[in-house]
């Protein structure tokens, strides 16, 4: 018997030895078309570079904002046909060889996969794929999810039998699961090392930037009135500054020296992680610390800053006919949607005067940003109420009415993620205001769990305008 394990164990190291030499082909060319502006190519790029195939593929990656009753798989196709018809075959009917797509649209809640035929892996296989992105989308981590799902496609696209479930199976079987331990031990590991880099290298980015400004920060922070309301707000959050950046020192050195092997371990990634978010967040709290003096002294540049506090509002005024049509036919037109219709005409009147009393001295900064904050305060009313038009336009039951609506406040509650906060984002929670991208987010993810319970499973079909095309891909919701 133990001859016999022994035996075996030689095979399978064998095997495995020539499955990692084949496992080292890093993409031939990585495509990026983030027409919904939610990636952050700076960590998506090298992550997706670094990432080994089991044969030389091309890897695309697509996103767009549509809806929870679009059909993904039908976008990707006309958007491939419209913008890259290098991703289909010769003859339009497939998916071009040596093409893996990966889709997402953050709105509607649909995350799609696409492949050439000889790339292409079974329904459960790309379903695994779209389920290793769910949880971090489900978070709103557009880019983390998305290198989550490239990296499961490379561990299955092309997968040689002899890395398959079933044979790893079988060993265990045969006796012989000490071997499948240090297997999986070891692909986990693997893992462990490549986002400890790619937390590391993120929170470097961050960090340089913070370590930079350090002294213009402190500068900045002397000189914002201490008596503004808004001012005296972002100076308590100054006053741990210098706490947090002590903090993210330590681990900056803590993280630069571990060794390989320590970046392996699930603790250390842990630590990576934190160590790039506090980076993170100081390096967004000190570009507000700049805004704020600049803004509050009404010193050179302040229009840019003001533009920069007006930006949510302007994406919400901007966003309220959207989040209307792509609620229920009939909700449109609500009372409630008619008072969101009536409030951005009525703003939008208003910014324009504002700008002026703040040049004109008519203004102070203060009562400015006051105006903003009760502006959006408004907003997050009126769709508080529309949520519940929605709701009852589209839930059939009570029990759905109560989904929908646990859904769509997780939502709202849990605010947008924003790359470049504002003064009023800084000083308040983050559930201070809702937003329209928040809207449309809660009310597809709350469509979505109705739809989910109505009927289940992955959408394999192009839709109408797909004619005879019959390439490989998949999409379901998140």
């Amino acid at each position: 018997m133990k001859r016999m394990i022994g035996a075996l164990m030689l095979v399978l190291a064998g095997l495995l030895g020539t499955a990692s030499a084949a496992h080292a082909v890093t993409p031939t060319e990585v495509v990026v078309e983030d027409t919904a502006g939610v990636l952050d190519q700076n960590t998506l790029l090298p992550a997706v570079e670094a990432i080994d195939f089991y044969q030389p593929t091309k890897v695309a990656v697509y996103t767009y904002n549509g809806s929870a009753s679009a059909n993904l798989n039908e976008e990707v196709l006309r958007f491939a046909r419209a913008e890259h018809p290098e991703w289909l075959s010769a003859d339009g009917q497939k998916w071009a060889d040596g093409l893996f797509i990966f889709a997402l649209d953050p709105v509607g809640r649909w995350v799609g996969t696409y492949m050439g035929e000889d790339r292409k892996i079974p329904l459960e296989q790309r379903e695994d794929i779209q389920e290793a992105t769910k949880e971090l989308f489900r978070d709103a981590q557009w880019t983390d999810g998305t290198i989550a799902g490239i990296e499961r496609g490379a561990e299955l696209i092309n997968r040689p039998w002899y890395r398959s479930g079933a044979f790893i199976g079988s060993l265990w079987a045969g006796g012989i699961a000490v071997v499948g331990f240090f297997g999986v031990r070891f692909g986990v590991r693997r893992q462990n090392l490549i986002r400890a880099r790619r937390e590391i290298e993120r929170g470097d980015r961050s960090y340089s930037n913070v370590s930079m400004d350090l002294d213009a920060t402190e500068v900045n922070a002397n000189t914002i009135p201490p008596t503004s309301e808004y001012g005296s707000r972002v100076l308590e959050k100054y006053r741990g500054f210098m706490t947090g950046y002590t903090e993210a020192s330590k681990l900056n050195d803590r993280v630069h020296a571990m060794s390989e092997k320590d970046l392996k371990s699930g603790k250390n990634v842990k630590t990576a992680a934190e160590y790039a978010r506090m980076a993170t967040e100081l390096d967004a709290l000190d570009d507000v610390i700049a805004d704020t003096n600049t803004f509050l002294n009404l010193a050179s540049g302040w229009e840019r800053v003001w533009d920069r506090q007006l930006a949510p509002l302007r994406e919400d005024l901007d966003g309220i006919d959207s989040l209307i049509e792509e609620g229920p036919e009939s909700a449109r037109s609500s009372a409630t949607a008619a008072s969101l219709r009536s409030f951005r005409d009525h703003i939008r009147e208003e910014l324009e005067d504002w700008a002026a009393g703040l040049a004109d001295g008519r203004t102070t900064p203060d009562s400015a940003l006051r105006l903003v904050q009760d502006s959006r305060g408004e907003f997050t009313e009126l769709l508080k109420a529309h949520a519940d038009t929605v709701i009852d336009a589209y839930a059939k039951t009570s029990s759905e009415k109560d989904k929908m609506r646990e859904e769509m406040d997780e939502e709202l509650r849990s605010g947008e993620r924003r790359s470049s906060p504002t003064i009023l984002d800084t000083v308040y929670p983050p559930y201070m205001f809702y937003s329209a991208y928040s809207f449309n987010a809660g009310y597809s993810s709350a469509q979505s769990s109705v739809d989910s319970s109505r009927s289940s499973g992955s959408t394999t079909g192009y839709g109408s305008s797909g004619g005879s095309f019959s390439g490989s891909g998949s999409s379901s919701r998140f």
